[in-house]
């Protein structure tokens, strides 16, 4: 019999990566994690609200997640997005969510950066959790995937965030103006970088 071909319609079909930390285990994101998605949402919407963008219909349900997850496989094949959910070491994609990161915008070339997001439960906040989850996923972005930069912007009120961002040896760059819509007006951000100490030049070199 001829070998078959991958179904590219099912994403859940696709090896998608995985890493484990002392309390955390990040999996790539997939539609069968939308349940966990939508509570997620749903159980952190006050607490998320001050630093997060408008958010859109339907944010809340299963069936805007199943899209949305199905979606980010596709970016992650194609190279442009990593994005991790984040759950207790010991649970399955379907228990509740810890958090999530986001690595978008990723750009190779001369480039070879991207724009880095996150959120924690508000109920995981104070134990360290985010640090370690993004120690781990920057380690593997610069030496798995080879990216040479990563950037993050916040609000300056968010100072939480921005301790968080100096631990793991990001450095402020600047202040975007007027940035993004939160919470009902245009919001100053904070801009900060963190570059791969370690990054090969002969990825860029002709």
């Amino acid at each position: 019999m001829p070998p078959t071909k991958p179904d590219v319609a099912k994403p859940d079909v696709v090896e998608l990566p995985q890493l484990v930390t002392e309390r955390l285990r990040l999996a790539h994101v997939r539609p069968t994690m939308a349940r966990s998605f939508a509570e997620f949402m749903v159980r952190n919407e006050a607490h998320l609200r001050r630093w997060d963008p408008p958010r859109p219909a339907g944010v809340g349900t299963a069936a805007h997640w199943r899209s949305q997850l199905a979606t980010a496989v596709r970016e992650f094949r194609a190279g442009a997005a990593l994005r991790w959910a984040l759950f207790d070491a010991q649970s399955s994609e379907r228990a509740p969510l810890v958090g999530r990161i986001n690595f978008t915008q990723i750009f190779r070339g001369p480039f070879q950066s991207c724009v880095l997001g996150y959120q924690l439960d508000a109920g995981a906040q104070g134990k360290g959790l985010m640090f370690e989850a993004l120690r781990a996923a920057l380690d593997d972005l610069f030496s798995t995937r080879g990216l040479h930069r990563v950037q993050a912007a916040l609000v300056p009120e968010n100072e939480r965030s921005a301790k968080l961002l100096e631990r793991l040896g990001f450095e402020r760059i600047g202040v975007a103006r007027r940035y993004l819509f939160i919470n009902g007006a245009w919001r100053d951000h904070v801009l900060a970088a963190l570059t791969n100490p370690n990054f090969d030049d002969k990825r860029v070199q002709g």
